[in-house]
């Protein structure tokens, strides 16, 4: 099976999903004037403003601006930006993270007008406010049988991506580094994660945006203290790491701390293949919280979704990066969290291990918070039906303990096999319907 994934992502992943990934990005940079640069700083001061950690905003109505972004994040900061950082390095070389970058800054701009759409077409359903891209892809083309078809292929493939294999590929991290730190049974942790989401599951929108509310500042918070301690201690390494990085992104490499013969093609596809699971700029993930948020303008939180790349991809995942790098830990030490935890060790000893299983613990567990709930979106869409909204979450659960316990590297291909399938009809739609952004664009200027 791992052989006709593997042929299939190679195509997805091939030039193919990266011209579209990036031209999409490029498009969107020059249509909205670099939107990224103009309007960062205006973002950073609407994020660091509305911060509220009382999880009283949500509610049938969505949530607030801040509760959407922390949603967002906690879906963000995942297994992508520790074990898929460490994926990408060993499978792509440290010029794999300079693709990384290249997406984030370009995504930067497609996460703008997915957010915007989000706002712009969400709809109600059964009282309960809800969108994402298959409620602006079925308004995409003048076919609306097409549209429609496209909108359901999305949602089929969303549920499968993130709520599904999605949420196994965070199963199996949490497990592999509990496993490698603790000795506990990748079983037992799969059960005890599966139970603790449960009970946010069904806890509905309010409960969802609460506990993402507060676990994101505090874990990513944690996260950056440690890495920046770790890079502080290895400063010697420092100008080496950043210089691999930039040097082996246009540049094949005989050897790089036990990874022989990685090409340049390989470091865009892992760069941009693991930027894209980390980030989701154009995957259409993210818009799900987005459309929810309570704004008084689509867009306002089309600026916070540009600083949710940015705390994921240039900061989350480039600490990750710089400690893996200078740690000089070998490349074929480790698959994924492992290589990342080995990376910890060897600076802080066996406190390593453990603070990275802890720190996975809770960015894989509010990752799997947001995807399900984005999944949720889509089950909402085609089904419209609460039974089905109680069917899907015990499925998630199960699909927890499952991923648990499966191959690391089957694990991580199914999800870039299904990733790239949201990605197709998502960017359809984009640029089909980016007027609307430039439209709002425009209209929040004047503001």
């Amino acid at each position: 099976m791992q052989e006709i994934v593997t042929s299939i992502n190679s195509f997805l992943w091939g030039n193919f999903l990266i011209i579209l990934l990036m031209g999409t990005g490029i498009y969107f940079t020059l249509k909205l004037n670099f939107i990224q640069i103009r309007k960062f700083k205006e973002g950073v001061k609407h994020v660091t403003g509305s911060i509220n950690l009382n999880g009283k905003a949500a509610d049938k109505n969505g949530m607030s601006s801040f509760q959407a972004l922390a949603t967002a994040v906690a879906a963000q900061v995942g297994t992508g930006n520790l074990a898929g950082a460490a994926t990408a390095i060993a499978s792509g070389g440290p010029g794999a993270i300079f693709w990384m970058w290249a997406s984030a800054f370009f995504g930067m701009a497609t996460v703008y007008v997915e957010a915007i759409l989000g706002q712009v077409f969400k709809t109600r359903i059964d009282g309960q406010v809800t969108g994402g891209p298959a409620y602006y892809i079925e308004h995409s083309l003048k076919n609306k049988k097409v549209s429609k078809c496209l909108a359901y292929f999305f949602a089929i493939a969303c549920i499968t991506a993130l709520g599904l294999m999605g949420n196994a590929v965070q199963a199996n991290s949490i497990s592999a580094a509990f496993g490698k730190a603790f000795g506990v049974s990748p079983a037992i942790v799969g059960v005890i994660v599966s139970i603790l989401a449960g009970i946010v599951f069904f806890g509905g929108i309010k409960r969802i945006a609460s506990v993402t509310e507060k676990i994101v500042p505090l874990m990513a918070g944690l996260y950056i203290v440690a890495c920046i301690v770790i890079i502080v201690i290895n400063y010697k390494e420092i100008i080496p790491a950043i210089t691999s990085i930039f040097y082996s992104a246009f540049n094949s490499q005989a050897a790089f701390g036990g990874a022989i013969g990685i090409t340049v093609k390989q470091a865009v596809r892992y760069g941009v293949a693991r930027g894209l699971f980390s980030n989701e700029a154009g995957m259409g993930s993210t818009p799900h919280a987005h459309a929810v948020a309570k704004v008084k303008h689509p867009g306002e939180q089309g600026i916070v979704a540009i600083i949710t790349v940015f705390i994921d991809t240039f900061v989350v995942l480039t600490g990750t990066a710089l400690v893996i790098l200078t740690s000089k830990i070998s490349l074929t030490s480790g698959v994924g969290i492992v290589l990342t935890q080995g990376a910890f060790s060897n600076t802080l000893g066996i406190f390593g291990d453990g603070f990275i299983a802890v720190c996975l613990f809770f960015f894989a567990f509010s990752t799997i918070i947001g995807w399900y709930f984005f999944g949720e979106a889509n089950i909402r869409y085609i089904f419209r039906d609460k039974k089905a909204i109680n069917i899907y979450r015990a499925i998630v659960m199960i699909m927890i303990v499952v991923g648990s316990m499966m191959k690391v590297e089957l694990v991580w291909e199914l999800a870039d096999m299904f990733n790239g399938m949201m990605v197709i009809p998502n960017l359809i739609a984009l640029l089909a319907l980016g007027k609307f952004a430039r439209i709002a664009m425009k209209e929040y200027d004047k503001l």
